[in-house]
C-alpha cells in the first residue's frame, strides 16, 4: 500500500469514527414515538391513583394551567436555598417543585426550571407515598392535615421538617413526616398507629408518576426515561420500551429507581438494607409512566405502630452531590444517574480534572484550553514519533514519485519497492494513524462531559459563546448576525467550526500530499465535511478540537524543522 493510501486511510478512519459516532449516538431520533396520543382526551373515563392500589394509574383528565392546579388544593409550602414548591395535602404527595438557580435560558430573568407538576396540570409529574393491604387506607383523594400540635413550622425548610396526618375513622392514624436538606434530598417517614382492636397487614409504597410522554433531546448518546440501579446493575428503559414491556418487576436490596432527563433526576431511594419490590410501568393509551417500589409486608398489632423510611432525590444531577449522597448515605452507584456511557472509567476522571481547572481559572472555556494542553502533553512522545515518521515520508517524496513513474503500470512491484524503501529508511507508514486512534476515546469522553453534565449547561466562554453545551450560535450565512435574518438550522455554521476547519486545512498542508489527484481531492473535501459536522456539536467540544489542532500545528512545525532527516545526505556521509 502506498503512503498516499495510508494517509487517506488514517484520515478516512477518523472521519468514519466521527460520522459513525454522530449517526449511532448523537443522531436525533427520526420521529417522535408513533404511539403518542393527545394528552387531553375528554372521552376517557377518570381513574384514581391509589397508594393502596398502585396498579391503577391516573388516566388523562382535563388539564389546567399550573398556577390554577396548585391553587386548587390545600398545600404546605417548601422553601429551601435550592428548591421552591409545595406539598399537596390532597393525597399527601410531592407534586410542586421548581429549581432555584436554574433557568430555562441563559437569561437569569427567564423562568426557573419546573421539575414537578400536579396531576391536573399539563406535563403532570409527581411523587406519591402510601400503604397497601388491609383496612381503610389513604388514597389520592384523602385530605391530610398539618400537625401543629408540636408547635413546628407551617412550611418545610432545610432546617425544619413538617408532619401531616390522616385518620381513617376506624382507629388507624397515618403520619407522614417530610424533611429536606439544603440541596435536593427529601427524607420521608411513613408511620401507622393502630388504636383498633384488630391487627392489620400493611406494605409501604412509593411511586413516581409521569403523565404525557416528555419531550426528550432525541440523542442516542443520552438516556432519558426510566432508570435505576437494581441488584447492583444499572437499568435503563426509554418511554417506548416501557409501553412495550408494560410491567417490569424485580426485587432488589439497595439501589434506587426513578426518571431521568438530560440534567434533572427524580429518584426513589428505599432503605438500602431492605429487600423491596421494584416496578416500572408504561401505559401507551393514556401515556402514563411510573416507577415504584413496595416494601415488605408488616403486621400491625393493636396498640402498636410501624414505620418505614425512604428518600427522594428531586433536582439537578450535580456529580459531586450524587457522589456525596452515595458515600454518606450508602446509595448504591448513585453517580450512574449521570450518563457517562461505556467509557465511564475515563469520562468521570476527565470531568473532575475539568472541574478542578474551572475552579482554578474561573471559566470553563479556559479550563477546556488548559485541559487540551494536558492531553497534548500526555500524548507528546507518541505524537513526536508520528511527526518524525511523517517528516521522513515528506522528505522521501521525490524517491517515491520516481518509483511511481518507474513501476506505474505494475502496482504489485511498486508496492514491493515502496515497502522495501520504508524498511531501509525505518519508516512506519501507519504511524500517522496511531495518535488519532488512541485519542479517539478521549474525544468521545470529552463529548460526553460537554453534553451530559449540568456543570456545562449555560456555562459561558468569551464573546458570543454564552453556553458551552450548545452549538456555536452564529452563522457564516448571515455574516455572523450582521445581516437582518436568521439562518436556517442546517446552515448554522458558526465562527468556531470555521476556525476548526481552517486549522484542519493548515494541518493538512503540513503533511505529505497524495500524488494521486483523486486522493488529493478527497483530502481537500474532508475539512469541509468536518466543519459541517462539528457545527452541530457543543461549542466546548469545537473549541477543544480547534485549540488541539493549533497546538498540533505548532508541535508538528517544530518537530519537522528539528527532526527532518534527508536520506541522500545520510548516504553521502556514509560513503565518505
Amino acid at each position: 500500500m502506498s503512503e498516499q493510501r495510508n494517509l487517506v486511510l488514517a484520515v478516512g478512519l477518523s472521519l468514519a469514527i466521527l460520522i459513525g459516532f454522530n449517526y449511532f449516538y448523537e443522531r436525533p431520533k427520526v420521529t417522535e414515538l408513533s404511539h403518542q396520543v393527545e394528552v387531553e382526551k375528554t372521552q376517557q373515563n377518570k381513574q384514581v391513583l391509589s397508594a393502596k392500589q398502585p396498579k391503577e394509574l391516573i388516566s388523562q383528565v382535563e388539564k389546567i394551567a399550573r398556577p390554577e392546579a396548585i391553587n386548587a388544593t390545600s398545600r404546605v409550602v417548601i422553601s429551601t436555598p435550592k428548591l421552591r414548591g409545595s406539598i399537596n395535602l390532597e393525597g399527601g404527595r410531592l407534586d410542586d417543585l421548581t429549581l432555584v438557580g436554574y433557568h430555562e435560558t441563559t437569561n437569569s430573568n427567564s423562568p426557573e426550571i419546573t421539575l414537578l407538576n400536579p396531576n391536573n396540570a399539563a406535563d403532570s409529574y409527581f411523587v406519591d407515598f402510601g400503604w397497601e393491604g388491609e383496612g381503610r387506607l389513604p388514597d389520592a383523594n384523602s385530605l391530610w392535615k398539618l400537625d401543629t400540635s408540636k408547635k413546628v413550622s407551617t412550611q418545610l425548610t432545610s432546617s425544619q421538617p413538617i408532619t401531616i396526618y390522616w385518620e381513617n375513622g376506624m382507629g388507624l392514624r397515618f403520619e407522614r413526616t417530610f424533611s429536606v436538606d439544603e440541596d435536593y434530598l427529601f427524607s420521608i417517614s411513613d408511620r401507622v398507629i393502630n388504636n383498633n382492636q384488630n391487627e392489620f397487614k400493611l406494605s409501604s409504597t412509593a411511586q413516581i408518576t409521569r403523565i404525557g410522554t416528555p419531550k426528550t433531546s432525541g440523542y442516542y448518546i443520552l438516556h432519558e426515561g426510566a432508570i435505576g440501579v437494581i441488584e447492583g446493575r444499572l437499568k435503563e428503559f426509554d418511554y417506548q420500551k416501557l409501553t412495550k414491556e408494560k410491567n417490569i418487576e424485580q426485587v432488589t436490596t439497595g439501589g434506587w429507581i426513578g426518571f431521568t432527563d438530560k440534567y434533572w433526576l427524580v429518584a426513589l431511594i428505599p432503605d438500602q438494607k431492605t429487600a423491596v419490590q421494584t416496578r416500572f410501568k408504561g401505559d401507551q393509551v393514556h401515556e402514563i409512566y411510573s416507577s415504584e417500589f413496595v416494601s415488605p409486608e408488616q403486621t400491625l398489632k393493636p396498640g402498636q405502630s410501624v414505620e418505614v423510611k425512604q428518600s427522594v432525590f428531586a433536582g439537578a444531577k450535580i456529580l459531586r452531590l450524587l457522589d456525596a449522597y452515595e458515600t454518606n448515605l450508602g446509595i448504591d452507584r448513585f453517580d450512574l444517574a449521570v450518563d457517562f456511557g461505556w467509557f465511564y472509567f475515563l469520562t468521570k476522571p476527565l470531568f473532575y480534572v475539568l472541574e478542578f481547572l474551572h475552579q482554578l481559572f474561573g471559566n470553563l472555556g479556559v479550563a477546556i484550553l488548559i485541559l487540551t494542553v494536558f492531553v497534548k502533553l500526555l500524548f507528546y512522545p507518541l505524537a513526536n514519533k508520528s511527526f518524525k515518521s511523517m517528516a521522513r515520508m515528506k522528505a522521501m517524496q521525490p524517491k517515491m514519485e520516481a518509483l511511481k513513474q518507474r513501476y506505474g503500470n505494475d502496482k504489485v512491484r511498486m508496492n514491493q519497492e515502496l515497502m522495501e524503501l520504508y524498511r531501509k529508511e525505518k519508516i512506519n507508514p501507519m504511524s500517522g494513524c496511531l495518535p488519532m486512534l488512541i485519542q479517539a476515546p478521549i474525544f468521545f469522553c470529552l463529548y460526553k462531559v460537554f453534553f451530559v453534565t449540568i456543570e456545562m449547561r449555560h456555562a459561558p466562554f468569551f464573546w458570543w459563546i454564552h453556553d458551552l453545551s450548545a452549538p456555536d450560535p452564529t452563522s457564516v450565512f448571515n455574516l455572523f448576525g450582521l445581516l437582518p435574518f436568521a439562518a436556517p438550522s442546517f446552515l448554522m455554521i458558526g465562527a468556531w467550526p470555521l476556525i476548526m476547519g481552517a486549522t484542519m486545512v493548515l494541518q493538512q498542508r503540513m503533511n505529505p500530499q497524495p500524488a494521486d489527484p483523486a486522493q488529493a481531492k478527497v483530502m481537500m473535501i474532508m475539512p469541509i465535511m468536518f466543519t459541517y459536522l462539528f457545527a452541530s456539536f457543543p461549542a466546548g467540544l469545537v473549541i477543544y478540537w480547534a485549540w488541539s489542532n493549533i497546538l498540533t500545528i505548532a508541535q508538528q512545525y517544530f518537530i519537522t524543522k528539528q527532526a527532518v532527516i534527508e536520506p541522500d545526505t545520510v548516504k553521502t556521509k556514509k560513503k565518505k
